[in-house]
Order: C-alpha cells, then structure tokens, then sequence
C-alpha cells in the first residue's frame, strides 16, 4: 500500500454532516414511521450497509494514522485532533467538528423523509468524489469508488420507495397530509386506488 495520509477527508464521511454514521442513524431511525412494510425493509436494509460502511470507513483511517510519527503529525496538520484523540478514530467532520445529530432529519413524513434520504445520498455521493479527487492511494481509492457506487444504488432504492409511496396514495393529495400520521386519510387513499 502507497502511504498517503488523508484523514481529514475520510473523518468527515465517519462523522460528518453527510457521513455514514449520520445516514445510518438517519435510515433507522425513520423506519418506525414508514407506513409500508416495503419503505420500512429498505430502511432497515440501507441503514445496516450504512453501518458497515462506517465501519470501512474507520478501518481506512485507523490503517492510515496507526503508526504515524511526530514528524508526520506536524506535518500533516494533525496535532490538534492528536491532543484530543491520540490516532483513536473519532466522529468527526473534516473541519473538526465532532458528529451531532442535529445534522440529520427524521420528520415522521414519509414523502418528506423519502426526499432527504436521496438528496443525503446525493450528498454523500459528493463528498466520495471530492475525495477521490485529492486522494493518491489505489488501495484506498478502491474502497472509496465501492462506496461512493452503493451511494448512487442508495439513491435509486429510496427513488424507488418514492414511486411505490406516491402511487399508494391519491396523487391530487400526496402532499396535503403526513400518510404516516394521518392513518384514516391514508387508509382511504389507498382504497380508491
């Protein structure tokens, strides 16, 4: 493996606004107000890759700060995330900023909700790319390209789940209630179709 060491890019999709731990937390936690048992299966499915993604994500940057010297840590701008953190694989954005959740959005609208998760992917997708571009590791390279392609297949499933939510409900309404919160209205919905 070619040492190059870039852990700023790779803390950011650990812990960042649009990193995997964010999405993961993001897809389990909207799955309980999902009224269809098929959103509620790729939301549980899609929110468990998102886990083991983290988990690549973090294997990456421990492999690539582990047995880093003094010089390399100066060099590299890492002091500060050093004093905090020793080589330790904290959640954090590549500015620093440690994981909150108040990057992230569960509104309990299935519509709503659907929509946030394609543009995080999109997001996501984004950040992989800026990433590649400033990364020189073919080995680390290969693993970022797997990720950034479950990214776009993220995108599609929840645009998939977008269809089958729309076509359930009446398409002059869809956006005239919360299928997840107005169950009555949603029940009658469905029963025209």
């Amino acid at each position: 493996m070619i040492y190059f060491f870039i852990p700023d890019y790779h803390f950011s999709e650990y812990g960042g606004p649009d990193g995997e731990l964010g999405a993961s937390l993001r897809y389990l936690s909207q799955r309980f107000t999902m009224p269809l048992p098929e959103l509620k299966a790729t939301l549980t499915d899609i929110g468990t890759e998102e886990l083991n993604h983290l988990e690549m994500i973090g294997a990456i940057v421990y492999q690539l700060t582990k047995d880093l010297t003094e010089d390399e840590i100066k060099k590299q701008g890492f002091e500060d995330y050093f004093v905090d953190h020793t080589t330790g694989v904290y959640p954090q954005s590549a500015g620093g900023s440690p994981y909150t959740a108040a990057s992230m959005q569960v509104k309990g609208d299935p519509i709503t909700d659907l929509h946030e998760n394609m543009a995080a992917e999109q997001k996501a997708r984004s950040t992989y790319d800026n990433i590649l571009r400033f990364c020189d590791d073919y080995d680390v390279k290969d693993a970022i390209r797997f990720l950034r392609e479950r990214e776009v297949v993220h995108y599609q499933r929840f645009g998939e789940n977008l269809r089958l939510m729309t076509d359930k409900l009446d398409e002059k309404n869809f956006y005239a209630f919360n299928p997840s919160f107005d169950k009555k209205c949603f029940k009658n919905c469905m029963k025209k179709k």
